[in-house]
């Protein structure tokens, strides 16, 4: 861990200054996206990306994804830009999207995690934009919370994981997305999704005009020995402290599953308007026909499981399709892969 004084601060001009100064200096600044809050560091300077990992206690055979604010940053961060790179990032940039892309000369190693590709994304928030654009540098950043724990969605959520870990914390408000961006890769012979996220597979392939190959890791375990081409495809990741089982099935059937296995620690992770027909004390997490806004609520819903001491918590499924897809595969690792069918 970084030993260090940690400052929050409301994002304004001063602060979005003191945060580029920091970033030019080697430093790591925590500031707010779209998606979710990250942990920013030069993607040039390979000793201040070791200081991310260092401070989420992550393993670097993940890779990080790089923020810019404009496409001439692409630059010596990727070796060609493909013609399909090009459409999506017409369409969907600035926003929840991330690219992979093949890697260019400048971009630091540890960013890549000894892969020939890179993961690039251009945001829309307008902090994350302002520090970027004050930095002059393209921010390599993950999610702002320590590894495996789910990712942080406002600046009190960061202050809890990361406060002495760093020495700044930009307070942007609530993100409004609230799951990590889409990350797609160009980089082969065809696109394939490797994270679900707000762009949904079904827009992407709209954009391109050819469909776009569904990755097995999403709804799966990596195999033995599989390399992780892209941040959210380890095993348990986004996990709240309590053991969380997905239960497959209708509101009825779920609540006779529950019924007859919850102990005084059970909680549920159930849909808006659910929570009265249940047997133990739940956290609902959006309304059933809405992904957009499961998205929007998943994170948070996880935290508040564990500041309520939930020891084993039951979770209502979402669909697979359309933004609901990129919930279930949050959940599915959250719940490392414990699925039952009733």
């Amino acid at each position: 861990m970084i030993s260090m004084e940690t400052l929050l601060e409301q994002a304004n001009e001063a602060s979005v200054a003191k945060a580029a100064q920091l970033l030019r200096q080697g430093e790591i600044v925590a500031i707010p996206t779209e998606t979710v809050y990250g942990i920013a560091a030069s993607a040039f300077d390979g000793a201040a990306v070791k200081k991310i990992f260092a401070a989420k206690g992550r393993p670097q055979d993940n890779p990080l994804i790089v923020h810019i604010d404009r496409m001439k940053m692409l630059e010596g961060l990727v070796g060609q830009v493909p013609e399909s790179a090009k459409k999506l990032a017409e369409a969907f940039w600035p926003g929840p999207l991330t690219i992979i892309m093949p890697r260019g000369e400048k971009v630091a190693d540890e960013v890549c995690a000894g892969l020939d590709t890179v993961a690039v994304r251009m945001p829309s928030h307008p902090v994350a934009r302002a520090v970027i654009a004050a930095s002059g540098l393209p921010l390599a950043a993950p999610s702002a919370n320590l590894s495996g724990s789910p990712s942080p969605t406002c600046a009190r959520y960061v202050w809890n994981d990361m406060n002495g870990r760093l020495p700044l914390i930009l307070d942007g408000g609530d993100c409004q997305v609230g799951v990590e961006s889409t990350v797609i890769t160009v980089a082969g012979e065809e696109p394939v999704l490797l994270r679900p996220g707000f762009i949904t597979k079904e827009q992407m392939e709209q954009v391109l005009g050819r469909p776009v190959v569904l990755s097995g890791a999403i709804l799966a375990k990596l195999k033995e020995g599989e390399t992780a081409r892209s941040p959210g495809m380890k095993y348990k990741h986004y996990a709240p402290k309590a053991e969380v089982t997905i239960v497959k099935g209708d509101l009825a059937a779920f609540a006779a599953y529950v019924e007859a296995r919850k102990t005084p620690d059970t909680f549920c992770l159930c849909f808006t308007g659910e929570s009265g027909v249940l047997p133990t004390p739940c956290v609902e997490y959006g309304a059933r026909e809405s992904g957009a806004e499961q998205a929007h609520c998943l994170f948070t819903a996880l935290r508040q499981l564990d500041e309520q001491g939930a020891k084993q918590v039951f979770a209502r499924c979402p669909a697979d399709s359309g933004v609901s897809l990129a919930v279930y595969n949050r959940l599915l690792r959250a719940a490392a892969f414990r699925v039952v069918e009733v």
